[in-house]
């Protein structure tokens, strides 16, 4: 109920006032998901909970940036408004797909939340349950495109960045392999 309830409460599709509102939406979506997705491996364990948390956070905020091209294309920008006015940034900025240093100042502050995130809950990753590590396999996809925007200095608008990563099929293995998210 919590995810639809949110949903509901999203629906007049405005731009996020805040990092803590995006946050919020994302823990009450994304990281519930995981929290059912735990639920159904039988996994009740507080650390687990605490990761998924986090992971979930960072898996909002990744979406949002990564859906900035596309809603930006349909004339929307759902990205945190307070980080947008501290850089001097406007909505119409996104829409004209400006590239300036202020631009990717914000991309690189959102993102750099949802790095946070991953560290926190990989920092979980003794104490988490190695059956919930399955749920938390999405990590390698969040890190891998952290890392894809970084290397194009945070322009949320660089080509690269709507490829596909044809090596992400591997790295999952690998991970799951290792029993690491």
């Amino acid at each position: 109920m919590k995810i639809v309830d949110e949903r509901e409460k999203n629906l007049d599709d405005k731009a996020y006032r805040n990092i803590q509102e995006l946050e919020s939406y994302a823990e009450n979506t994304q990281s519930s998901l995981l929290y059912l997705t735990l639920e159904i491996l039988g996994i009740k364990d507080l650390h687990a909970d605490h990761a998924a948390s986090h992971i979930g956070k960072a898996q909002g905020i990744v979406t949002c940036l990564r859906a900035m091209p596309y809603h930006g294309s349909r004339r929307r920008v759902f990205l945190p408004m307070d980080i947008c006015m501290l850089h001097g940034v406007s909505q119409e900025d996104f829409l004209r797909k400006n590239r300036d240093k202020n631009v990717r100042d914000v991309i690189y502050d959102i993102a750099s939340q949802a790095h946070l995130h991953l560290k926190h809950a990989r920092s979980f990753h003794k104490s988490v349950p190695v059956k919930a590590f399955p749920a938390f396999l999405q990590t390698v996809a969040l890190e891998d495109y952290l890392k894809k925007i970084q290397q194009v200095d945070f322009d949320i608008f660089h080509p690269s960045l709507q490829q596909k990563n044809t090596l992400l099929p591997l790295s999952l293995y690998i991970r799951s392999w290792r029993k690491r998210y």
